[in-house]
This record gives structure tokens, sequence and C-alpha cells, in this order.
């Protein structure tokens, strides 16, 4: 092929990667990364703010589990990027950021957009920030980054590309070469692993996100092993609704630290048993660990008598799931079902006791949406409730800002991933003031004619931090903000809306909102439980 523009090339090398969207915003330093794009065949959605690019990028890989890709300005747009790339980073998402770059800056001061270190000012949200200085580079960072996502913990990446650079010809991309496997647990470690859980009189399961992938194994395992289990908020689904012994995503209830005192093994898989998964500093276990993961940063955090694999979780869970049943047949359960469906109830009311009202709306939704429904929600109340209480049928459809906690996620990430899921039913879940945040994307929603229902829980508050103030003894100040017409504001933007006043209204409203062509924001309120 001729050469051609870099910015050009490098729409191609996506492509020719799986790349069919990407996100952003077009400016004067990027333009010429927008010169292929059409003719390489990819969709660009125009955010309306680069943040909600990058999240939209964050929502539609986690859809789709391909990479997500965000094309933004030098300076302010990477800046504004720069908290959905640590939202990925944090929660192991494969975004991947491509901004321009000044050509220099060590010499020259007053151009536009400068900073003084835009590829270092990346470098501490993203796993790494790199400046491709040649058409080779900016090749070898792509493809790096790519093959890091399939064979790694996936986390964000930022290449910046010089602005001349981009516009300058170059011959096209090598082709694409075979990307190694992840990680495989060892033979040896995998055969101590089987030995212990069979020897264990209590042992229990931990399971985060990255056990997704073998969630179709777990029930089988469950049984075969008469383990009880928990999940991380991340691993929701991955344990089979209904599991006897299963006490759900509940490792954040404090007394849940009295039942790991009982284990005498935890095998904890995919999970970092972060501090957002626990709100304590460990499980409260007495016993031995198996941990397996990717990352050996989360490894180094075991103990003398741990056994630690670095190794992909989906490959462990399959192995144990062959290799389990050639030694014993299903065992009795280790552990008092009774026992387990005493804690869940108990737990649940705690849940409903500390932020009272929404556990019958979380109920009612349940039961009036698609078990294949995925849904994206924002920090605010009512999400905190549903990661307890709602069981998830399917794993990797509930997608929350766990680490970073970013305000503003739910409506970007919701409409990348609608766009990357197609037909699939998407729901997103915020509150009234990180709704704020990012409701400008409702533009693109409506512009994309995406069925998309965008619960509104609206306390009229920043509900959370007054309860937090009150704890501590603080008087509540500054969790009051004067709040828009929600519903006038998203018929301004062409989006259609509703106010159910009651839980059957509500059903209701979101069985039309998902039929109907373009989004619907249902305003909800605490009232809604008396009408």
């Amino acid at each position: 092929m001729p050469q051609r523009p870099l910015g050009a090339q490098i729409s191609h090398m996506l492509k020719a990667r799986g790349v069919d969207v990407i996100f952003g915003i077009p400016g004067v330093h990027n333009v010429e990364m927008y010169r292929g794009i059409e003719e390489a065949g990819i969709t660009h959605i125009l955010a309306r703010h680069e943040q909600g690019a990058g999240f939209m990028a964050d929502g539609y890989a986690r859809a789709t589990g391909k990479a997500g890709v965000a094309y933004v300005i030098t300076g302010p747009g990477l800046c504004n990027t720069m908290t959905p790339l640590g939202q990925a980073y944090s929660d192991g998402v494969p975004v991947l950021a491509i901004s321009s770059c000044l050509d220099e800056t060590s010499a020259t001061r007053g151009q536009l957009h400068q900073m003084l270190d835009q590829a270092g000012a990346a470098r501490t949200v993203c796993e790494w920030s790199e400046e491709a200085r040649s058409a080779s580079a900016a090749y070898h960072l792509i493809d790096r980054a790519f093959t890091e996502f399939a064979t790694a913990r996936p986390r964000s990446k930022h290449i910046q590309v010089p602005i001349a650079l981009a516009g300058s010809l170059a011959d096209d991309a090598p082709s694409i070469l075979p990307r190694p496997a992840k990680p495989q647990p060892p033979q040896t470690q995998l055969t101590q692993a089987i030995t212990m859980i069979l020897a264990a009189q209590k042992p229990i399961f931990v399971f985060g996100g990255g056990a997704v992938a073998g969630a179709d194994v777990v029930g089988n395992l469950l049984c075969m092993t008469g383990a009880a289990s928990f999940t991380t908020y991340a691993g929701r689904g991955v344990v089979p609704v209904g599991a006897p012994l299963d006490f759900g995503s509940t490792l954040a209830r404090s007394d849940s630290a009295a039942v790991f005192a009982q284990a005498d093994l935890v095998i904890a898989v995919g999970t970092e048993l972060a501090e957002v998964d626990l709100w304590r500093s460990d499980l409260g276990h007495n016993c031995p660990m198996i941990r397996v993961d990717l990352d050996p940063s989360v490894l180094v955090q075991g103990k003398a008598d741990d056994l630690l694999i670095q190794g992909d979780a989906e490959a462990f869970l399959r192995a144990l799931a062959i290799s389990i049943p050639a030694r014993v047949d299903n065992r009795d359960p280790c552990w008092d079902a009774d026992v387990v469906t005493s804690a869940r109830a108990r737990w649940r009311a705690e849940t409903d006791a500390e932020r009272p009202g929404i556990v019958p709306i979380c109920d009612a939704l349940k039961d009036a949406l698609p078990e294949e429904t995925m849904f994206f929600s924002d920090m605010t109340q009512f999400a905190y409730v549903a990661k307890e209480i709602w069981d998830m049928p399917k794993p990797a459809h509930w997608h929350h800002p766990f680490g970073f906690g970013t305000l503003g996620y739910a409506l970007p990430a919701a409409i990348g991933g609608k766009i990357g899921g197609g037909d699939q039913p998407v729901v997103a879940i915020a509150g009234d003031y990180g709704f704020q945040y990012t409701l400008q994307e409702l533009g693109v929603a409506v512009e994309l004619g995406l069925s998309l229902p965008i619960i509104l829980w609206d306390n009229g508050k920043l509900k959370e931090i007054e309860d937090s103030m009150v704890r501590s003894q603080i008087a509540p100040n500054a969790v009051v903000a004067r709040n828009p017409d929600f519903c006038k504001l998203a018929e301004a933007y062409g989006a259609a809306s509703a106010r159910p006043a009651n839980l059957a209204e509500l059903s209701e409203v979101m069985k039309k909102a998902l039929a109907q062509r373009g989004p619907t924001l249902v305003h909800v309120t605490p009232e809604i439980l008396g009408g």
C-alpha cells in the first residue's frame, strides 16, 4: 500500500486489531487522527465532554470484553478524560486513550493546550503513558497495549502522538502477531490446591471479578467440594442464584468476619480483597488461604502458610472442575444451609434499615426486568443497597465505579455499554447529584436513538454524605443543592421521561422504556413507596 498519514494508518491498525467503535471529541490538535476513521470502517461516537468519552469507552469494554478506545486532544482533553482512565485502572478495564501532544515543549511557552508534563500526568492514573516519537513507536505501543489487555490484568493505557507526526506520511502498520496466552497456574500448585481443598472440613470460596469467565463451572464446583461462598461486588453472578451455601455479595457486613473465622481454608479467586470489597482490614480468617490472581502485586499480601498462585482464574476453576470429580463425588455440605439463609436475611434487614425504602424498589425492578439486563450504576445509595441484596443471574452484568469511586459514571458508561451490547437491555442508575456531572451525554443517547432507561434516584441531597456527617457528630453542611426539573431537562434533550407514582407504575414504565426507541429518564423519589 502507498504511504498514508500516520493518523490514518493508526485507524486502520486499530480496525485490524478488532476496534469497531471509537469514542471521542475532535479538535485542531488531533484532527489528523480522524482522517482515516471512516475509511477504516470504524464508527466514531461524538461525546459531549471528554469525561463522557472515557466513561463510554469503559462501558463499551465492560459490556463487550473488547478494548474501549477514546480519542482526545492535547492538554484539557486528556485532563478531562483522566478521571475515566483512573476508574478503568482501578477496576481492571481495558481502555486505551490516544491523544495528540505538542511537538516540542521544553523551549517554547504559551502554546495552545500546553502542559508541563502531559504524559506524566496521565501516568498517575494509567498503567503506563508513553509518547510515540515515530510511526514504528506508535505501532509498537498500540500492539503492546492490546497484548497486555489480552494476557495480563487489563488496565488503562495512554499513548500520545505529536501533532506533526500524526500528519506525516507513514508505512502501513505491521501484521498482527500471535498473542501469548494468559499465565496458567503451575501444575504442581494446582495439585497442591486440590489436596488442600479436599482435606478442608469447612472451605469457603471468595469469587471476584477475575473469576467471571469461569462462572459456568462454579455451581458444580461448590457442590463437589461442599464449600460455602461469597462474591465481591464485581463477582456478582459468578455463583448461581439460589446456591444453598452462598452468602452473596455481603463481604462488607462486619459480622461476615465471624463466618470466615469458622473456616479452615479460604480460596480467593480473582479478587484483590480491596478496601471497597471489605471495608475492614482483613477477612477475619485464621486459616490458610489459596489465592489465585493474574496480578503479582495482589499475591504479596499473603501469609506464610498461604498458597499463592499467579495465573488465570478461569483456568484455575476449570482445572478444579476437571480434577476434583476424578477424586471424589459430590461431598456433603460442609456448612449449615440454614445458618447461611439466616445470615443473609439478617444482613438484608440491616441494609434496609441503614438506607430505608430502597430494598422494595430494587425488588420491584428485579421482577420487572429481563434476566439478561445489564446495569451501569453511579455512586448513589440506590446502588449501594442493590449491590448487597440484588442477586445477579449472570456474571459481568452489573458495572459500577468500584475502586476510584467517581461520580458521573453511570450514564455515559451505559451509553457505551448499550452501543456494545446492541439489542441487549441496558439500564443506567444514577443519583440526583452524580447525574449532573455528565447529564449532557443524554444528547448522545438521543442522537443515537438508544433504548436506555435511566433510573434517577432523587432524594434531594447528598444523602450518603449527610448520613456520614451525622454519624461523625458533624452538623450536616453542603449536602443539599437546588435540583432542576429533571423530567423537563430530559425532554429538552429530546428524551422521554416518566415519574412513576408507585411500584406497579415503575414496573410498567421500565418495560415501556426498554421497548421504545430513545432514552427514558425515570425519575424516582422516596415518595414512590407511598403511592
